[in-house]
């Protein structure tokens, strides 16, 4: 008995000699966190007393797991952003400084997947891959460390390429009436990036959710989601939500710059942000100005779109070639927010409802169109065949105009405006076909040389279809010519012109 009391004793000696052990290896940290107390919700911000450290755009977390953006930083109260539904914070909830700003996850295992401005899957897929969080406002490139746009980013639309040519790196707006086929415009031209090396970026701000799903599976079909990536918000989304949304697409697409990939981001569309930023600067009681829109409006897209350049080469020369869309009401491109974004873009496109619905689609109003790179952004091949087009093209519309009354017109004229008629058919383009540069400079070539002006006019489509098979026969060494910013010299004019010769002989008139 004795020995066993020994026994107990010596563990328990044993066990407090490890306790004190413990005790002195221990070492504490105070961890310091800064919560405030909600003090009022509405719907998309909430304000909060008891933060007075914190700073501009600092990430704001909510007790229920809730995030939000510092926006309005008094000496009494912080007025925050809310990124999810209000419904889930009520007066009296925690709210905790993060000491960081807003991220967005960047990186290759976003390549094909559809996904939400924080990073959340949106496709099923299961968890989203990055490599890095990137914050989503980050501060553009500086003037040295650009170079100029001079690379074509081919759309595969036969009316852009020739006339109004977008380069990489450009900023070029996609502005018209609702349902004139703005997205048709971008989709088609991600659609043509397969094969071209460039990574896209689909950025839907508050779209529906049935658009957003058309967009999608149609990028699929085409097999352009092996480069895309889709970021999403739809229109019930919270208004904090749809307002980070470009700015968290733009931070994925320049992880991709930076590593000197070209880039090609689309965002559909910036009349929502626009609706967006002013829902949550009226909640938070900003100071209204034109339409109801606050002072900064024009600053928070400036800053989005300088972010899209042509980087230097020790930058990685990569290149982010930006195409917003915006809606304007009753064909007023003089309104606020299009205004503001033709002066920061470098051109616009302009879709027409008129010829909408005369059925010339794409319905691209030449006369209202313009790239402010012009032919620099141009292979020289597009240069050779296309340089008097656009201005032919506004003279038979004027012609086309005038003859309307009834007048008499001379045999010129005449020829002008049924060479003009051929122009136009020749521009018109399906949804969803895009041309190819040696369909494109065929079918230009032949149309500027008179090659269609004896074609009738119900017999040009089968025509160019009958040429596009011809151009697909063009000697290798001719097409590689295309891709270079050397002309077209005479034998590589007289080359095509004899292929396009043969290939229309039999849709002539006979005699």
């Amino acid at each position: 008995m004795k020995k066993a009391c020994e026994g107990f004793s010596g563990s328990i000696k044993h066990t407090f000699d490890e306790i004190a052990a413990a005790r002195e290896k221990f070492s504490y940290a105070l961890n310091r966190r800064e919560t405030g107390t909600v003090i009022k919700v509405s719907a998309g911000i909430a304000i909060v007393s008891g933060l007075p450290g914190i700073g501009f755009e600092e990430l704001v977390k909510f007790s229920d797991g809730l995030y939000g953006i510092a926006f309005n930083v008094d000496e009494e109260e912080v007025g925050v952003v809310l990124l999810g539904d209000h419904c889930l914070l009520e007066a009296g909830s925690e709210a905790e400084r993060t000491g960081r700003v807003m991220d967005a996850p960047a990186g290759c295992g976003l390549i094909g997947r559809v996904v939400s401005p924080i990073g959340e899957p949106l496709d099923g897929g299961g968890p989203v891959v990055f490599e890095r969080r990137l914050p989503i406002e980050r501060e553009a490139p500086g003037i040295t460390d650009r170079l100029a746009v001079s690379v074509p980013l081919q759309t595969g639309i036969k009316a852009i390429d020739a006339l109004i040519p977008i380069g990489r790196g450009q900023r070029e707006l996609i502005l018209g009436d609702r349902q004139t086929g703005k997205t048709s415009i971008a989709v088609d031209t991600i659609i043509n990036q397969r094969g071209q090396d460039v990574i896209c970026i689909y950025c839907a701000i508050g779209q529906r959710t049935s658009s957003v799903a058309k967009a999608v599976a149609h990028l699929k079909e085409k097999g352009a989601m092996d480069y895309t990536v889709a970021v999403v918000t739809e229109g019930g989304d919270a208004p904090g939500l749809q307002y980070i949304t470009p700015y968290a697409a733009t931070s994925i697409a320049e992880y991709f710059m930076q590593k000197g990939r070209d880039v090609l981001i689309v965002y559909d569309d910036l009349t929502h942000h626009a609706r967006a930023y002013r829902e949550l600067s009226l909640l938070l009681r900003r100071p209204p100005g034109r339409e109801a829109f606050p002072g900064d409006i024009f600053y928070i897209h400036s800053r989005l779109l300088e972010r899209a350049t042509h980087l230097a080469p020790e930058l990685g020369g990569g290149s982010l070639t930006a195409l917003p869309i915006i809606e304007t009401e009753a064909q007023n491109i003089s309104a606020y927010i299009p205004t503001n974004l033709i002066s920061i873009t470098d051109g616009q496109i302009y879709l027409s409802p008129k010829l909408f619905e005369l059925g010339v689609l794409p319905a691209i109003d030449i006369g209202k169109s313009v790239s402010r790179v012009g032919g620099k952004a141009q292979w020289g091949a597009y240069r050779s065949v296309a340089g008097d087009l656009k201005l032919a093209y506004a003279q038979f519309e004027e012609l086309e105009a005038f003859a309307r009354f009834g007048a008499r017109l001379d045999e010129n004229t005449r020829k002008i405006i049924e060479h003009g008629r051929r122009i136009r058919e020749i521009l018109k383009q399906p949804e969803s076909e895009p041309a190819s540069v040696p369909e494109q400079i065929t079918s230009l070539l032949a149309l500027i040389n008179g090659r269609f002006d004896e074609i009738p006019l119900d017999s040009v489509r089968d025509a160019e279809r009958a040429l596009k098979k011809a151009a697909a026969g063009l000697p290798e060494s001719l097409v590689k010519s295309f891709f270079s910013q050397s002309k077209l010299d005479k034998e590589s004019r007289e080359t095509i012109l004899a292929a396009a010769e043969k290939a229309l002989s039999q849709f002539r008139r006979t005699p």
